[in-house]
Parts: C-alpha cells; structure tokens; sequence
C-alpha cells in the first residue's frame, strides 16, 4: 500500500465491475444467490435508486438490522452510492436497546429482517411504531420515532406499514441512471459512511462516525496483509454489524476483488461444508468459532487443502488454538489483526511473511499510516519496549467521532489525534505489539499486577481444556483474588483441585485461582467477543456469597 485511496465505496465497486465482471463477488452456498462483480453492482445501483425514490438523501441514516443475508450487502453499497450512512445495529437487541439505537441515531429508513433468533423484530417495531397498523408503507408518522419515515423488510413477505424488499426494486425501476450517477457524484471520501454502536459495556452505547476512507483504506491494508487476489475466496461467518464483518471481510475483499462466500449467521456444520463445497481460501473467526470448528464432527471431512489465509480477532487468540489452526485447517497464512471500532477497526497486524512464532504470540505491527504507541495510563508518557502501558493510534483510519457526543468524543480522542484504546499492551524493540487485557481487565492482588491472558493461555495447554476465561474477583484481604471459568472438552472430567495443581507446577502461586469454576459456555456478545464483566457479575452466585465481597481463607 503505497498511498491512500482516495475514493469512495460507490467508485470503488463501480471500479471493481469493471475490471473483474465476471469475478465472483457474493455468492452463498445455502441459498441461490451468486453473483458476478457486474451483476452485485447492478443489483446494488437498482437497490439505490429504490432508496432515492424513497427519499433518502446525502447524509441520512438508514440502519441494517439482521444477520449476514444478501440484503445486508446491498443495503450497505447502495447507501454508499447515494451518500447515506449505512448505520449497523446488533442482532441480539431487543425493544429498549433498538429504540435507544433509532433514536439516537437519527435513523431516517430501517432496513431489517424478520427477526433472529430469539429477537422478533417485526413484533418489536410493531412496539415501537404502532402506527403502522392499518397503514399503506411510508404513510405513518412515528409519534416515539420521528426522524422514521420508512421500514423495508427482508425478502417478499408483507406487514402492514412497512415495504418488502421486491417492492424497493419495482420503485428503484422508476428511477434514471442519471438520478444515481448525479447522487454518486455529489459523494466525497471524507463522508461519513458507516456508523457503527460500540457495545456499550458501560454507559449507553455510542454511535461511531466512519468514512469513505477510514474503513476502505483499513479494508486495502488488511488484505494486502493477506495477500489478497481474485484467486481467494473468503468464507465470511463474521456478523456483518460489527467491523470484523464490515471492513476486514467486506473491504478487505472488495478492495482486491475477491469473492465472498457468506454464511448467514454462524455454525460450525455451515461453515465446514461452505470452506468444503466453495474451495474457500481464507475464513475469518474469534477464537470460540474456531474452536467450535475443530471440536466439530463434520471436520475430519472437511477438505482444507485450498485454504492458506484467514483473521483470528475480536479477543486475545489462545496460542494453542492458533497452532492448531495452521496444522490442521492448512491456514499456513492465518494473520492477526488488532484494532477497535474507534479506529476503523484495524491498527496493528500480522503479516503471512511473519514468522509463525511472531503471528501466535503477537498482533503485528502497525498498518502503513498509521501511528501506534503505548504510554504509561498515570503520566501519558511513552513506555519502554517490554514495559505494559496503554495502547494509542493516530492516523486516517480514526472516527470523526462519536454521533452527538462531543464530550465523549473529546475523551476518546487527544487534541492533536491520538485515539485512547483503553487496552494494555506492550511492544518489543523491533515494533511488534502483544496486548495483554483490558486496563479494567487487569487483577490487581495484593499489590500484584495479574494479567489474565497469561493464565489463560497456560489453561489452555491443559489437554482437558476446550476453553477459559480468567477475572478478578472482590477480595477483602486482597483487594481482588483470580477466578477461572473453565469450558472442558466433551467426555472430560476435571476438578477445581487437579485446575490449581497444574497451574501451581507452571505458574507463580500468586497467579493461581482461588477459585474455579466449570460452566458449559460464556455470556458473548452477538459479534462473539466474551463479556467479561458478566462473568465478574457471576461470581457472587456461583460461589454462594450473601454479596460481593468474596472473603480468601
């Protein structure tokens, strides 16, 4: 990458249609849905021009609520086209946070499906806008919601206020070219594009600002990190919503023109059979999804000879589970990306030159233009190599900010750019990061500074461990003790005393568990990052405590 990108989405696609029209760009193996480079950009601009025909202008919010279906692309690009922002909400919100998320957003057109899982989106909205009873599609006024003007639906089924998606393509036909292409040109890549929620473990969830150029340029540095081409072929299981989905998947491939294969929502039988049936080069992932592949059935079956490349993210990656990525699904060329939402996601990764030894126990270096240090959390000033701080970016990849946040925005944010990850990490003298934990994530027993992740990962060389998860729970003697939840591999037995004595023969005692516990799965949010803070939140119940304060013997 050997300057910045200077488009936009729309330009972008259009660019890519016509180099490589017959490539294969999205294409899903459940469902007949494959399309050429050529084909998705018509589909896209008839997708726009139905948005124009609505109303929808530079600048207003339309938000995408379900998982990975065909409609969640084309909603995202033709947005892009005409100059709205594509604006991502979580599959597993239910009414509060859904209105929260609407209104604080401004949200002028609600893409969405009929529900997922356990969420009914329709009954939601049916809630939330009861206005819609009784009313043709468009011709309510939302008294909770008045930015609303529109609500589409997914696929061809009908509800009373709102407009299927077949309905959207016979309005973008009463559209000319001209209308879009005068639309797409009044786009410029400094827009902001994208708005993205944070998942708002504290406080309410913000609304992240993303342009043109943040997430395009972050997508084109992630896939030359990968050596992406039209001969890779990514199988994409991430959700959509949150940037794994949207830039290290969606833009890393486009920006290369690589073919998409999308898994609706994740399971590990879809997964193995899409790598399998599509020849699948590259598969992105957290470490619970790789992990439920390789504990699965169907993988013995799974023919993994094609692939070569993929991202672990979204939570420190176990250096176990890494090594047995690379042996035994051939990903030779897995990398690892780090990042956060602020910063479009990605600031440092891995590359497939690296040695292996580097991509299983670091994230890499940081992406070209972009800046990285780490500073000591109390003075701000630089740390030595070695020497845990807090991790910083600067560059074109950080958010114009928070969406009516200014306060929150300026926290974030340095007045000369420098973007606070709150992530502990540390660098070594040749400019490769590790990161070490959240700063809240941090024990602190005694005095001691304990982090998690070393734990974790000497857990994980337990042949009987599938997964685990270590915290800090309130002591009275010791301020904090360390709690482990333990996930065993099926047919495996294990005790809490057998859990310590490994660790006590391989770890210094102060880093051993007061306490263990064996659970079957952690709390996770629906982009699959473990919540940490509500196994914290467990602990007083499953040690059977009156409250918090969880007193050592």
């Amino acid at each position: 990458m050997e300057k910045l990108w200077e488009i936009t989405l729309g330009d972008l696609l259009d660019y890519q249609a016509e180099r490589h029209p017959d490539q294969d760009c999205v294409i899903y193996n459940d469902r007949p849905f494959r399309t050429t480079y050529r084909e998705f950009r018509d589909l896209v601009n008839l997708t726009a021009k139905g948005f124009l025909k609505l109303g929808i202008k530079k600048g207003d919010h339309v938000s995408m609520w379900g998982a990975n279906v065909p409609e969640w692309q084309l909603a995202l690009w033709a947005a892009a086209k005409i100059g709205a922002v594509l604006v991502t909400v979580n599959t597993a919100y239910k009414v509060f946070e859904t209105e929260y998320l609407l209104r604080q957003s401004d949200t002028h057109t609600l893409v969405m499906t009929e529900g997922f899982k356990d969420s009914n989106y329709v009954s939601i909205m049916q809630e939330l806008v009861p206005e819609l009873a009784g009313s043709r599609p468009g011709g309510w006024e939302s008294e909770a919601l008045p930015y609303l003007k529109n609500i589409i639906i997914c696929g061809g089924k009908k509800h009373e206020g709102m407009l299927n998606w077949e309905a959207l393509y016979e309005l973008g036909k009463e559209v000319g070219d001209e209308e879009l292409v005068l639309a797409q040109k009044a786009c410029h890549f400094d827009d902001v594009v994208n708005m993205q929620y944070t998942s708002g473990t504290t406080g309410f969830p913000k609304g992240v600002m993303l342009t043109h150029l943040n997430i395009l340029n972050n997508g084109l540095s992630i896939g030359d990190c990968m050596k992406f081409s039209t001969a890779d072929r990514l199988c994409l299981t991430v959700p959509l919503f949150h940037c794994f989905g949207l830039v290290l998947a969606t833009m890393a491939s486009v920006t290369h023109a690589s073919t998409m294969c999308i898994v609706e929502a994740f399971s590990p039988a879809v997964v193995l059979k899409t790598i399998h049936e599509e020849k699948c080069t590259a598969v992105h992932g957290v470490p619970t999804m790789f992990i439920a592949m390789l504990e699965h059935a169907d993988f013995a079956r799974t023919d993994f000879s094609p692939m070569r490349t993929g991202i672990m993210a979204g939570s420190p990656c176990p250096v176990k589970v890494m090594r047995q990525v690379v042996d035994r699904m051939n990903m030779s060329e897995i990398t690892i990306v780090y990042g956060l939402t602020e910063a479009s996601p990605g600031c440092t990764q891995t590359t497939t030159d690296d040695p292996l030894e580097l991509r299983v126990s670091t994230v890499g270096r940081n992406l070209p233009f972009i800046e990285t240090k780490v500073v000591d959390p109390e003075t701000g000033l630089e740390c030595a190599p070695g020497v845990p701080g807090e991790f910083m970016a600067r560059g074109y990849n950080i958010m114009k900010g928070y969406y009516k946040m200014p306060e929150a925005t300026a926290a974030a944010v340095t007045a000369d750019g420098w973007l606070h990850s709150g992530d502990l990490a540390t660098v070594d003298e040749n400019g490769y990061y590790k990161i070490t934990g959240r700063i809240k994530d941090m024990i602190i027993r005694g005095g001691e500074n304990i982090y998690p992740k070393e734990i974790e990962e000497c857990l994980y060389t337990h042949c009987g461990v599938q997964d685990v998860q270590v915290v800090g729970v309130p002591s009275e003697t010791y301020g904090e003790e360390v709690m482990a939840y333990v996930i065993l591999k099926p047919e495996i037995s294990l005790t809490e005393e057998e859990v310590k004595a490994f660790l006590k023969e391989r770890m210094a005692r102060h880093k051993v568990p007061k306490y263990v516990a064996f659970i079957k799965e952690f709390p996770m949010t629906a982009s699959g990052k473990i919540q940490k803070f509500k196994l914290r939140d467990m602990a007083p119940g499953l040690l059977k405590l009156q409250d918090a304060n969880i007193e050592t013997v």
